[in-house]
């Protein structure tokens, strides 16, 4: 198993950072290689990507939600993920927005491009894209989704 853990800070309040984030269908516009997510219920998505020329098709559940703090999520089948966003407050107008994503590489591609830190770099570059995406709007948000999900076993 392997970890990336990447932040950004973008100038918008910690609401509208995390609002946007929220809208998973919104990612394709600021994920590279994420070409499609369908939010199939509250807690659900189904995921189309195509990375290095591999696609891919995987759903993922939200194992833990708390507005304005953090949302985490696993893949319930195919390869192994799992990670957790977290949004930290920097004043009333800049959020830290932090990516912790643990993974399983899957052949020889996948581990060669781990070492190399291509996932790291990729990672680093949505969040880019993200900071991009949500301050050339303003820090207005295309919806939200308020509702929490409580960790497992609580």
């Amino acid at each position: 198993m392997s970890t990336v853990t990447e932040s950004v800070d973008v100038d918008v309040p910690i609401r509208a950072a995390y609002n946007q984030w929220t809208q998973f269908e919104e990612f394709p516009r600021f994920m590279e290689g994420v070409q499609e997510i369908r939010q199939l219920d509250a807690t659900n998505t189904h995921w189309k990507t195509e990375i290095a020329g591999v696609k891919r098709e995987f759903d993922a559940e939200i194992t833990e939600q708390l507005p304005d703090e953090r949302v985490a999520w696993k893949s319930t089948e195919g390869e192994k993920q799992a990670g957790v966003v977290t949004f930290h407050r920097l004043d009333d107008t800049k959020t830290r927005v932090t990516v912790q994503m643990d993974f399983e590489p899957q052949g020889v591609v996948e581990n060669v491009g781990d070492k190399l830190g291509i996932l790291d770099r990729r990672v680093k570059g949505d969040l880019k894209r993200f900071k991009e995406y949500i301050e050339s709007r303003g820090g207005v948000e295309t919806g939200a989704w308020r509702g929490e999900v409580d960790r497992p076993g609580q």
